[in-house]
């Protein structure tokens, strides 16, 4: 396709001096661009391919970047990149040195809010819209939100406040009807009702001109009708929710047709209050395999674009082994129980849903919601399991410590993308849950190596275990771990390098981890060089094995975890309470957020690949 109208486009500024009619050729061609570009490079394509014409009537309408927009999640904001300079990047999105697949501000001043977890945009368009009032600013706030991100708790507190403000604020929700899974809820239901009545506000409109066009008093009757709301509204329809909260309600719109959006958000902007614009969009359109299976497609790897189908299909191997683990576990113990926030595919627990339906629970996009429920249902003798991804477990910190472990509660939290995830970069890396962890009491922490270890330290946690077990396990499959280096347990293993008792150095480490250092200790033995590994899976620092570290002369830890609370740094102060005179080194990924690039080109900036580990032990030795 020629891109003729998209070549002119390098600002928002560009997207306004377009003809009316050039509005959906542009449109055609930036979904094109998007299918094209990530059918090589990978990204987020169901969920951009939604938002296309909604994006164009945004930067149609509003004034970036004086008028701020807030993408929720913001996986949703390629086309918005696309008009604010950055289309000649696309190529690089989610890939080291490239551009970010969230809104980032650190990469442009159009993206207002830096977003990679959900219900966090209306929270963060109420500040932005409060300080522009506060201060005397010019210019208005939208927040995108998904209808999945609209199960989130923060998403009903921003309703409850943004409603009664008077602030230059728009809520744009873009109702497709599907998040990453099905969208779960009161609130889905509810929006599904309001979409079979649009005709409401057409009536509503064509009243109010009437109205106002009686001579004499009809502007005066008009005003009288509009301020007591309940007249005109009521005789019609119910108000809306939204309007409940004291929200203008305008929609549902048709989200791809470009001049009825730039009509409904013109009237949005012009009111200059808090209003709630009910956009419908279709998950994947204008690609027939998104479309037919949005789900799929949300989160792609480099595709045919012909065929639909996945070119480098890979298969998160601990997440599916974990959801198989579990389900075998749920026929022999009716007890068990699992909950997922809006991860059940992604998390493996599709199949347990299946086959235990009553028992599984999906709360939406509401990790607190997720934590503190599991804490009921162990209260009443239950044993919840709650699969969640490390960086979103952030979110339920509180309740973890609060509802769970105070009680001393037997959940267990399967805690999944433990450790660099990649190219979703800085919000997405799972580095802070054994800090996190850690430090609250009645928490036991394990971190498998292998599938194998996986099903060892699950079983563990139901069985043998009370209080709040977590058994945390890093993004795709395991890697292939030399056979003398098995040592499968769930508590710890010690490997000697068989090169003698010389007590020269010893590496401890756990999880993903423990293969980087396997490849070390094989390159150090091939120089006749000794190095022991003690490989932790349940994350302690006991008596006994500061008893077994108090051997050697050089102790080196080796952690994917951030510096500050993490086990190695726990272990350091051990050792010197315990008077240990040799040298002891830490190698963890320091204290600052991880960009987005490969797992692989992350780990070994942070010097925790195995060539590293090497020359590490090399140096002390």
């Amino acid at each position: 396709m020629d891109k003729k109208i998209l070549g002119k486009i390098n600002s928002p500024q560009d997207v306004k001096k377009l003809d009316a009619a050039e509005l959906k050729p542009l449109c055609d061609e930036i979904r094109e661009t998007l299918i094209e570009t990530l059918s090589k490079s990978g990204g987020h394509l169901s969920s951009n391919l939604g938002t296309v014409e909604l994006s164009v009537a945004l930067h149609r309408v509003f004034d970036s970047p004086k008028d701020q927009i807030v993408w929720d999640v913001g996986h949703q904001s390629y086309t918005h990149k696309i008009l604010t300079g950055r289309k000649d990047k696309l190529s690089t999105i989610r890939t080291k040195g490239g551009i970010s697949g969230f809104p980032n501000p650190k990469e442009s001043e159009h993206d207002a809010f830096i977003a990679g977890h959900s219900s966090t945009s209306l929270a963060a368009s109420y500040g932005l819209a409060r300080a522009k009032t506060i201060s005397g600013q010019d210019g208005h706030v939208v927040a995108v939100i998904g209808d999945g991100a609209a199960s989130g708790g923060m998403f009903y507190e921003g309703i409850n406040n943004i409603g009664r403000s008077h602030d230059r604020l728009v809520v744009v929700l873009n109702d497709n009807k599907i998040s990453i899974s099905k969208n779960i809820g009161g609130l889905a239901k509810y929006l599904s009702e309001i979409r079979v009545r649009p005709r409401y506000f057409k009536i509503k409109d064509r009243i109010e001109r009437f109205v106002t066009n009686i001579p004499f008093f009809g502007r005066w009757l008009r005003r009288k009708i509009v301020s007591s709301k309940s007249m005109i509204k009521h005789a019609i329809y119910h108000m809306t929710w939204f309007e409940e909260f004291g929200f203008v309600y305008l929609g549902p719109v048709d989200g791809h047709d470009v001049t009825s959006l730039c009509e409904v958000l013109q009237r949005a902007k012009s009111l200059n209050k808090p209003v709630f614009v009910h956009v419908e969009t279709v998950k994947g359109k204008g690609y027939k395999y998104a479309e037919d299976n949005p789900g799929a497609y949300h989160g792609v790897t480099p595709f045919d674009r012909e065929q639909g189908n996945s070119v480098n299909k890979t298969s998160d191997g601990f997440s599916e082994a974990f959801g198989k683990i579990l389900t075998e576990l749920g026929k022999k113990d009716d007890r068990i129980c699992a909950i997922s926030p809006a991860m059940k595919y992604a998390s493996g627990l599709d199949l347990f849903a299946k086959e235990h339906p009553r028992r599984f629970l999906d709360v939406g996009i509401a990790e607190p919601l997720a934590v503190t429920c599991a804490a009921g249902m162990a209260k009443n003798a239950l044993v919840p399991v709650v699969a969640i991804y490390s960086s979103f477990l952030q979110r339920a910190y509180d309740q973890v410590l609060h509802d769970a472990a105070i009680d001393n509660l037997h959940i267990i939290l399967a805690i999944d993308r433990a450790g660099i995830v990649g190219n979703d970069g800085e919000t997405h890396q799972g580095i802070f849950d054994v800090a996190f962890l850690s430090t609250i009491p009645n928490v036991k922490i394990y971190s498998p190596s292998d599938i194998n270890e996986l099903e060892m330290c699950i079983n563990k946690a139901i069985y043998k275990e009370d209080g709040v077990v977590a058994v945390r396990y890093p993004k795709g499959k395991p890697a292939e771990i030399p056979e003398k280096f098995a040592l499968n347990s769930c508590e710890k293993t010690l490997y000697s390098s068989g090169l003698g008792d010389n007590k020269n150095c010893i590496i401890v480490t756990y999880g993903r981890e423990y293969w980087a250092c396997t490849k070390a200790v094989e390159m150090l033995e091939s120089e006749n060089t000794q190095a022991d590994i003690l490989k932790l899976v349940k994350l302690e620092c006991t008596p006994e094995i500061i008893e077994i570290l108090m051997q050697y002369k050089n102790v080196v830890f080796v952690e994917e975890c951030v510096q500050r609370g993490s086990i190695s740094e726990l272990f350091g102060y051990e050792l010197a309470k315990s008077g240990y005179k040799g040298k002891y080194v830490s190698r963890t990924l320091g204290n600052s957020f991880i960009p987005h690039q490969s797992i692989d080109e992350a780990l070994t900036e942070c010097m925790l690949d195995s060539k590293n580990v090497y020359k590490l032990i090399k140096e002390i030795i």
